[in-house]
């Protein structure tokens, strides 16, 4: 059917597209972005799969009267973090999914 709707070609492109997304979601396992507060004294490193892998935090930090202060730079530094590392998988990701502007009805 010349000019007309091809199905068959519209699935090809979806399931080529959702094994490009399952790869890049396996790469961003081994990404990390790391995010800091209270002038590096609380430090967080993030897996691109939005996992938290490690909390640094400073000894100097550490005030038995004020525990509040240390949970709210641990709460900023993991919150940026989290941040960086949705902004690295939809960098990583939005190659992939750009492509459906070119569909019909996308």
């Amino acid at each position: 059917m010349p000019g007309g709707f091809d199905v068959n070609a519209l699935m090809k492109q979806a399931q080529q597209m959702q094994n490009e997304m399952l790869q890049a979601q396996e790469k961003l396992k081994d990404e990390v972005v790391e995010a800091s507060a209270g002038g590096g004294m609380v430090k967080v490193k993030m897996g691109g799969d939005l996992t938290l892998r490690e909390i640094v935090i400073d000894p100097e930090a550490i005030d038995p009267e004020d525990a509040e202060m240390l949970a709210e730079m641990v709460q900023a530094a993991v919150n940026e973090g989290l941040r960086a590392a949705q902004q690295l998988a939809e960098s990583k990701m939005g190659g992939i999914t750009g492509g459906l502007g070119g569909l019909p009805g996308m």
